[in-house]
């Protein structure tokens, strides 16, 4: 807020420089203080969260943060809320409140039925005096105990087939599951990978993937190992496997932005082939960065979109026969706003809107909090259009903040605004915002010193009804005409502090109507008047009671609600007895019983029925009748239930307990709240033999949650489920858990004996520990607690089950001593223990030696997204014959800094083809080997860059505004690609007034380089305009932006629809004059006075220079040399001393060297017959005249190239300009050939003088000049020169307005312009290499009427045909009034265009300029004392521009 009301004060300051107000610093300041009193405007105070907490997953006993960091001035004040409630920290010992605001959790506490720890956490800021904002919300987590609810099985798998191996657990262990074989660390990779649930799959399986697997949990304290499982890897067989899923995708529901894995893992032989559909179209997966086929036909997607849902489909093929499975992905997106609120300044009793629009997957729902405490909905607090806060009367209380939450299942977020009420004698320092509404918008006028008006008088309620009031009044005795006042009247109800306000509609009106008023209330009504130094005094107050309202409807008799399913009601009612009118439809309102959140549907009939209901729960009904008037009296509440249903859910938490050799108790909790669809009437229990195809036994219990089952086998192994029942029917049941019974009827009345033997085996980090049970085998054992540690086994303790034999003691240190305890245990305590001591061997078992890196690997760039990389390893043969099984892995990424994420792939051979990779970018690849176990550290890196590729997106925020001050001159400004694919080296902007014309029908722009912005001139005013822009690189043109219309205003000071006014950033300075464009800008005195010093020193620096050459040449000339001078100083001026010899005068020597320019003009690779280059003279006698042959060839060539169009035939674009010349430039990239040319100044007399000299002296066929600054070369241009150096080739003015000038300068000696040529054309080449002005610009001269220096003409030449060439003179607007046209045409934009006409001016005729020559050589001699005069003349010159400086 304080960048935007810095940006405020310097457009006022900018404004205030175009007015040309002496004083800007003093309208700043009185803009800040605009009321009589001296009252200021209070600015928004930035308060909002730097960071927000997150939703967090945490271990028992660990330790977490949950950040938060608010920003204010003063520092605001930090709490926390855990479930709604504020915690109180100070006598919390686990949790404290850290420097920034965030909360530090010390041991996390997590237990079956103690979950202190687990919640919703919200962060509160507070500033005293100012207001409170509150964070989003964050859960916090807590994985549960390490408990495996599948293990792995052993199994066996053909050689190249795919195995999945099962390890599931609950989701929030899920991210603590590794995989480990043969108890070693288990290397994950393309073809070993693990899916979400925590399974393993192993595709394309070979003899090393034999051996004992096992997954580990580690979340903290003790791993939590499962049952090892052994994979036997089989050879191929001999006759054909049918193909079978191991594990099919099923339906998943993920958030934008995570990843999805469809597992699709088969076995069969031959070996299938996986293939995907999305759908029901194929899915492109290969080049795809965003959908990933995993070894084995699993599918990975990566980055979800909400476009990536659907239906997703896995076929299986391997030529024999084909399976299908398909599966649904459902997309889901955390709330995100579109728009959030506004700051806004309102004062008391007005009407404000916070808008807030947000979008998310579920639907978000939105509430509203002020100062951190709920919006409650209410007469003065409504939600309209959904989600925006409409507050009604403002008062005093209502100032602070506001927030916007926005909700949905997988998220929320908070975005805030801040309100601020001012005192009324302090008018609004912006313009009305659009969340104020059109009632109270009067309020906005500034106000001034002055008398203000009495009170109005005679305010009476002229009329009176149910729901609005009419008031009139009559004038305040301190203005008895009153023409000019405005009137506001605040409104409110009686005994109610909040009011209201309406204004009149115009000056001088006294009477308003106020709507929508209650019926039957009384209101008190009071009236101030205002003037244009502000309100005046209020009115004594006037209470009126409105109208009872007696013509509504009354209540819809004989409601009725029944239920139709579990989820459906319907609700009948008749017509009411008094409808007072015709209904014109009903309102049915509904609430779920003991909330509060009552919801409405507008019905046309007398029943209807809701759907989409809770089962089994209660709803209240009620029916309110509308007709004309309004709604009517509403009905008694009547109250119905949900039909019951089949529970929804499974029970929880089941458990079971061996109670002897024939029962098992059964344990479990109903199932989670808001499922039981019903009352519960018992509980199925299902058992059976852990053998697959035992028979299953049902049980069926009542509403107890246990369950002893009797009458088992011994030492028989059963598995149990248990589902709920309702009276319709019976739940989802739980999944199998299993127990076997004793062998025996054992004893567990005492605790176990110790167990009759102990033995340990040291190895260097762990102790194998193995056991025998104990000898009285009639007591019973649970299982068996370990204990150890160094000198002490009370260090560690694991449990063990009691059909365990041995136990891996891991994690241990080498050459320590430990000592070992074992004791069994039943439910009545731990037996006797038995002790063991044993030294962990040292660490000199030596590692595997790594193998040595691959080394010269190389990078190839085949195309611009592919690269070939190859290397040599020097562990194989000198002939690189690879016969063994080791492997290669390939690594790349991006060679950015902050990029760490590695791609890696796997290959066999000594090359690797890296395909989906980016244009022109940077990569880096290393190369490993791996041979077994063994493996090399990464090779040194190689770097290769893609080639480019034509951009593949258009530019972005194409944006096109008007110039301030310039109604007819629009900038264009956009951004580049997001897929550039290549460094642009230039844009193309097209723009038309018909969107719907063929694209080579619109007007080119071309913009060369990386430039962001461009400037078009000379549009005809309101007018709509449509532009797009194209971008190109060294590969070609990329698309075209979507068409971005604009209307140029109607006059000067106007802005076109459509565009914004300037945003003026606190680093803007305003521009000199005449340094952005031709027609310069107002500017401040001092800068006038500054830039006319500057031009006048450089003007006298000129004229010495000039009077030393003058006398250097003088000295050194004949009489041969004079004629020749005075000839060419008169091509020019002649026709102005012509028959006045008597009275000529010298001409001004000012020489205009900031006229000259470099060209460099790009010559075309290929000849063409229609363009053809134009040869540069050295100095004046190469310079041809044209006859009237060459004339007439000219005229022709223009009407062949112009094809069968007429010459009157111009776009509406070309007509608004009139004969102004248009060039379509090429955008070929050729090396640059500078040019010198002269411009010549056009004097203030001329009309057009605001305009410079388009270059005439273009070949015909022209290329984009880079136009080099003719200045010295220890000069050059400033950076604000080059930012604002934008000008159109078309944008030269007309010719035939032009006064005849010419292009050659002249100069007393032939050889001095060859080498002036020279050196300039060295240093044109200097500047072209190192700069990139992308477009001409000349700088405009000061507006000081001055003389151009004349050109001598050629006297006598021939016109050479095989080197055509145009002369460079301008023509006589009086000679020639039809112009040559010539055309040029850009052949890459990839079609046909018809050429583009260039108007070029002809030279005169031979016969004119050999008149023109005579008379110049009869005319112009000037003799020494001539030149004494001259000098005379240039001194009271030099006088009358110090006398204009001091001045």
């Amino acid at each position: 807020m304080a960048a935007r009301g810095a940006r405020r004060l310097l457009g006022s300051l900018w404004i205030a420089l175009l007015l040309g107000q002496p004083d800007p610093a003093g309208a700043a300041a009185r803009s800040s203080s605009q009321s009589p009193a001296g009252s200021t405007v209070r600015t928004f105070t930035p308060f909002y969260f730097l960071v927000e907490p997150v939703d967090t997953l945490s271990v028992r006993g660990a330790f977490i943060i949950l950040n938060c960091s608010a920003y204010c001035e003063p520092s605001p004040k930090i709490e926390w809320k855990k479930d709604g409630t504020f915690l109180n920290l100070v006598s919390d010992d686990r949790r404290q409140l850290l420097p920034d605001g965030s909360l530090l959790i010390n041991s996390v506490v997590h237990s079956k039925h103690n979950k202190p720890d687990e919640g919703y956490y919200q962060c509160v800021a507070t500033v005293e005096s100012l207001g409170t904002i509150v964070s989003r919300t964050a859960k916090l987590t807590v994985a549960g105990l390490p408990r495996f609810t599948s293990q792995p099985e052993s199994t066996s798998v053909y050689r190249g087939n795919s195995i999945i191996l099962n390890c599931e657990v609950n989701a929030d262990l899920v991210p603590f599951v590794k995989w480990e074989q043969d108890r070693q660390p288990l290397f994950l990779d393309d073809r070993i990978f693990t899916l979400p649930s925590g399974a393993l799959i192993i595709s394309n399986v070979t003899d090393g993937d034999g051996g004992l697997y096992r997954c580990v949990i580690e979340s903290g304290g003790s791993p939590k190992y499962s049952d090892e499982a052994e994979l036997k890897v089989l050879p191929d067989p001999e006759s054909p496997l049918n193909l079978v899923f191991l594990r099919q995708p099923s339906s998943l529901t993920k958030v934008t932005g995570q990843s999805a894995v469809f597992p699709c893992v088969t076995a069969g032989f031959p070996t299938p082939v996986v293939r995907w559909m999305k759908n029901e179209e194929e899915l492109t997966i290969e080049g795809s960065e965003k959908i990933l086929l995993l070894a084995g036909g699993s599918l990975e997607i990566i980055d979800i979109t909400e476009d990536d849902a659907g239906t997703y489909a896995c076929i299986v093929d391997n030529g024999n026969e084909t399976i299908e499975a398909q599966a649904d992905l459902t997309v889901q997106a955390p709330p995100e706003f579109l728009k959030q609120p506004d700051n806004i300044y309102a004062h008391e009793s007005m009407d404000i809107v916070f808008e807030c629009e947000v979008t998310g997957k579920p639907t978000p729902t939105v509430k509203w909090i002020k100062n951190g405490d709920m919006v409650i909905p209410s007469d003065y607090f409504k939600i309209v259009k959904e989600h925006n806060l409409q507050v009604l009367g403002l008062v005093k209380s209502d100032e602070g903040f506001y927030q916007c939450i926005a909700e949905n299942d997988v998220g929320n977020a908070q975005a805030g605004a801040q309100l601020i009420i001012l005192e009324h004698d302090v008018a609004i320092p912006t313009l009305p915002p659009t969340s104020l509404t059109s009632a109270t918008t009067d309020h906005l006028a500034p106000a001034t010193t002055g008398p203000l008006p009495s009170a109005p008088r005679d305010v009476v309620a002229s009329l009176v009804s149910t729901r609005f009031i009419k008031l009139t009044w009559r004038t305040p005795a301190s203005d008895p005409h009153g023409d000019n006042l405005t009137y506001t009247v605040f409104y409110t109800k009686e005994g109610i502090n909040r009011e209201r306000v309406e204004n009149t509609s115009h000056p001088g009106e006294m009477q308003v109507t106020i709507q929508n008023l209650m019926p039957e209330t009384v209101y008190v009504f009071r009236v101030v008047a205002q003037n244009k130094h502000g309100p005046g005094e209020s009115s004594v107050p006037l209470k009126v009671a409105t109208q009872p309202e007696v013509q509504l409807p009354g209540p819809a008799p004989n409601i009725r609600a029944y239920a139709n399913s579990p989820t459906s009601i319907t609700v009948t009612w008749d017509t009411p007895l008094s409808g007072n009118g015709e209904i014109q439809n009903y309102k049915l309102y509904y609430m779920e019983k003991g909330t509060d959140n009552e919801q409405d549907v507008d019905v046309g009939g007398h029943s209807y029925t809701i759907n989409g209901l809770k089962k089994y729960t209660e709803y209240s009904f009620r029916v309110v009748a509308y007709n004309k008037h309004g709604p009517g009296v509403s009905t008694q509440d009547v109250v119905v239930q949900t039909l019951s249903d089949v529970p929804s859910a499974a029970p929880q938490n089941l458990s079971l307990e061996v109670r002897n050799s024939k029962s098992i108790m059964i344990h479990w909790q109903p199932p989670p709240a808001g499922t039981h669809n019903g009352q519960i009437t018992g509980y199925k229990i299902r058992y059976r033999k852990a053998s697959r195809k035992s028979e299953v036994t049902e049980s069926i219990g009542g509403t107890q949650l246990f369950q002893l089952i009797e009458g088992l086998e011994r030492g028989t192994e059963y598995s149990f489920r248990v589902a709920a029942l309702t009276s319709n029917g019976t739940g989802p049941a739980t999944d199998w858990i299993s127990a076997e019974t004793f062998e025996s009827d054992l004893d567990e009345t005492r605790v176990p004996e110790v167990p009759s033997s102990l033995h340990v085996r040291p190895l260097v980090t762990s102790i194998v520990v193995s056991w025998t049970p104990p000898e009285n085998q009639n007591i019973v054992v649970r299982g068996y607690a370990i204990g150890y540690g160094i000198g002490s086994p009370h260090a560690q303790t694991i449990k063990v089950d009691y059909k365990q034999r041995y136990y891996t003691i891991e994690n241990l240190d080498p050459s320590s001593h430990y000592v070992i305890t074992l004791k069994a245990f039943n439910n009545v305590g731990e037996g006797i223990p038995l002790y063991e001591s044993a030294v962990t061997r040292p660490h000199t078992v030596p590692d595997p030696s790594p193998m040595m890196p691959p080394v010269g690997v190389q990078a190839s760039i085949l195309s611009h997204d592919t690269i070939r990389i190859t290397w040599a390893d020097n562990s194989l043969p000198k002939n690189q014959k690879i016969t063994d099984a080791r492997y290669y892995t390939v690594r790349w990424k991006t060679n950015i800094p902050a990029n760490t994420k590695y791609k890696t792939a796997n290959t066999t051979t000594l090359s690797y083809l890296v395909t989906s990779l980016k244009p022109n970018t940077l990569y880096e690849f290393s190369v490993m080997v791996t041979k077994g176990r063994r493996s090399s550290t990464w090779s040194m890196t190689a770097h290769g860059t893609t080639f480019e590729l034509v951009p593949t997106s258009p530019p972005k925020d194409v944006t096109v505004v008007s110039k301030e001050g310039k109604p007819r001159t629009i900038i264009v400004n956009w951004q580049p690609p997001s897929e550039a694919n290549g460094k642009i080296t230039g844009y193309i902007i097209y723009y038309s007034t018909d969107v719907n014309a063929e694209i080579h029908d619109w007007v080119i722009e071309p913009v060369v380089g990386n430039r962001l912005t461009h400037q078009i001139q000379e549009l005809t005013l309101d007018t709509p305009y449509y532009f797009k822009i194209q971008a190109r690189n060294s590969k070609g043109m990329g698309p075209m932006s979507e068409a971005v219309q604009f209307r140029t205003p109607k006059a000067l000071g106007s802005s076109g629809k459509g565009s914004r006014p300037l945003d003026i950033g606190p680093d803007y300075k305003p521009p000199m004059s005449g340094s952005n464009s031709p027609h310069g800008s107002p500017t401040s005195p001092l800068d006038s006075n500054m830039l006319l010093v500057i031009i006048v020193s450089v003007g006298v620096i000129t004229i010495v220079i000039v009077v030393i050459v003058a006398v250097f040449c003088t000295r050194r000339t004949t009489s041969h040399q004079k004629k020749k001078r005075a000839a060419c100083k008169s091509v020019n001026g002649s026709h102005k001393y012509k028959g006045n010899s008597k009275d000529v005068k010298p001409p001004d020597l000012w020489i205009h060297h900031e006229r000259l320019e470099l060209k460099p003009i790009d010559k075309s690779p290929d000849p063409n017959p229609i363009m053809t280059d134009t040869p540069i003279p050295r100095n004046s006698q190469d310079i041809t005249p044209v006859d009237n042959s060459m004339d007439s060839n000219i005229h022709q060539r223009r009407n062949s190239y112009r094809g069968h169009e007429s010459e009157d035939s111009m776009s509406t674009l070309a007509g608004r300009r009139g004969m102004r010349p248009k060039m379509m430039m090429p955008f070929d990239s050729q090396p640059p050939q500078p040019v010198i040319s002269a411009h010549p100044i056009h004097s203030l007399d001329n009309p057009h003088h605001h305009f410079h000299s388009g270059s005439l002296a273009s070949p015909t066929r022209s290329y984009l000049h880079h136009q080099v600054n003719p200045w010295p070369i220890g000069t050059s241009m400033s950076h604000s020169d080059r930012a604002n150096s934008t000008e159109s080739v078309r944008n030269t003015p007309s010719t035939d307005t032009m006064p005849a000038s010419s292009s050659q300068t002249c100069c007393a000696d032939h050889q001095e312009p060859e080498s002036a040529t020279a050196s300039y054309l060295a240093n044109a080449q200097e500047e072209d290499s190192g700069q990139s002005l992308p477009t001409a610009h000349v700088r405009p001269s000061h507006p000081l009427k001055s003389f151009a220096v004349p050109a001598v003409p050629p006297t006598s030449s021939t016109y050479d045909p095989a080197l055509p060439s145009t002369p460079l003179l301008t023509q006589q607007a009086s000679n020639h009034p039809v112009h040559s046209v010539k055309t040029a045409s850009i052949g890459t934009l990839g079609r046909t265009r018809p050429p583009m006409p260039v108007v070029v001016p002809s030279a005169p005729d031979v016969q004119e300029t050999t008149r023109m020559l005579e008379d110049s050589e009869r005319e112009s001699n000037y003799e020494p004392d001539e030149l004494t005069k001259e000098m005379a003349h240039l001194e009271g010159l030099m006088k009358d521009l110090n006398a204009i400086t001091t001045a």
